[in-house]
């Protein structure tokens, strides 16, 4: 199959390679420069992504990995290309918070108190008079979503005050298990089976320190059904109606009150697209090709029991230093290098490749994602850590407690709501 990925630096990198490991034609366009691109050396990129349209064909795939390119997806649809990646409803419901919080509230979801706010002055003004708990998360994306927790907001106020410009929106904060529910969207309805995911924020163990993107994630395919007919599967006729192609994901937190839905990824995470990779044996083309093309029955294949990701960064992650020299960049090894099937253990994020040697961008210190897997979250989690272990670049740092927290309590208290099986 022929497939045209597009997006902003070339993102989804580690799909690609896949994609070609599984014999696949694959060109890819990235929009930044070719000195900061990542996955130089590994991939090769094509300029203009509207001159291969026609290499592509209609009966190839157009794959946008990002939001923010909805409408141009739409717009290609109607041509005739099969686009997989997202839709225009789907960059509102994720770029839009008021408005992912109003399509919930239509379908009849319970959701928390919010209020959106067109500048974070404006913000600020309102938490003077209105003082509490709340999460400030952004319109933009990109932008880390802070969980307050001084009772009266002043964690909040300092936020805000150094927000910058654009929409802001703050949320009542609800205590409770948070869980992912996400599934694959041909055009029409929702491939099953659908996922549930435990993502992991924050940079240190145990919870503590700055929200990141992301520092791991626990994922199944088992046991969701519950939370998808409940939540995400409610919004299907809207995602139908717009012709939405691509993965969506509705992050939840569920207490003893109910089912609370706090905001959509209308795309492939980072490491959301890894974790779920490991649990999927018949690829990435298989699942595009689902996708673009709807036939029955809208199931796809997936392996039993658990996955686990880990990222693995080295400074400055979280933080991102554009002027970083590329001398700066560190090297990185393996202890056991990696073949066959083992390769698609490790899923790189900000790499390249020089001279032999693989390096990370110091730029972002995201290096890479390992996953593992297992029947039980526990051997899930050593799997993981073992090829974590395998890693080795200077200053490297990651989690090894990711799903510790749904070991310590949350699988329990899901069970008692209902929403998981008893053991």
């Amino acid at each position: 199959m022929r497939i045209l990925a597009i997006g902003p630096r070339a993102y989804l990198g580690d799909v690609y390679l896949t994609l070609l490991r599984e014999g696949h034609e694959v060109r890819v366009h990235a929009e930044d420069p070719p000195e900061d691109r990542a996955f130089g050396g590994l991939i090769d990129c094509v300029p203009d992504w509207r001159a291969e349209l026609d290499w592509v064909g209609r009966d190839g795939i157009v794959f946008f990995e990002r939001i923010g390119r909805g409408a141009i997806q739409d717009a290609l649809r109607r041509e005739g290309y099969r686009v997989v990646g997202g839709s225009a409803f789907g960059d509102r419901l994720e770029q839009e918070r008021d408005f992912g919080q109003a399509v919930l509230r239509e379908a009849g979801l319970a959701v928390a108190e919010s209020l959106s706010f067109e500048h974070p002055s404006l913000a600020l003004e309102w938490l003077g008079k209105n003082p509490g708990r709340f999460v400030l998360k952004h319109d933009e994306v990109g932008r880390n979503t802070f969980v307050g927790d001084h009772p009266t907001g002043g964690d909040v106020a300092f936020m805000l005050r150094r927000a910058g410009e654009g929409r802001v929106l703050l949320m009542e904060r609800i205590e409770g298990v948070e869980v992912g529910v996400g599934a694959y969207f041909d055009g029409t309805a929702f491939l099953r089976p659908a996922c549930i995911d435990f993502e992991h924020k924050r940079f240190f163990p145990g919870e503590m320190g700055e929200m990141t993107g992301e520092m791991g994630t626990l994922a199944s395919y088992e046991d969701s059904e519950a939370l998808f007919a409940a939540t995400l599967d409610r919004i299907a006729p809207r995602f139908a109606e717009a012709g939405h192609v691509g993965y969506v994901n509705l992050n939840l937190m569920v207490n003893e009150r109910g089912v609370w839905p706090l905001e959509f990824t209308c795309r492939f995470g980072n490491p959301g697209f890894a974790v779920l990779a490991a649990l999927q044996p018949d690829g990435w083309g298989d699942l595009m090709g689902r996708m673009a093309v709807p036939r029955e029955p809208r199931r796809f294949s997936t392996r039993p029991g658990w996955s686990v990701a880990i990222v693995l960064t080295v400074p400055p992650f979280p933080a991102h230093h554009t002027t970083t020299p590329p001398e700066e960049d560190p090297p990185v090894f393996f202890l056991r290098p990696p073949e066959g099937a083992e390769r698609d253990g490790y899923h790189f994020v900000d790499m390249r490749m020089e001279e032999g040697q693989l390096l990370g961008r110091r730029r972002s210190g995201h290096l890479m994602i390992v996953t593992g897997t297992g029947d039980t979250v526990e051997a899930a989690q050593e799997h993981a850590r073992e090829r974590a272990r395998n890693v080795v670049a200077p200053e490297l740092r990651w989690r090894a407690d990711i799903g510790d927290r749904f070991l310590a309590g949350e699988r329990e208290r899901l069970r008692a709501l209902g929403w998981l099986p008893p053991a």
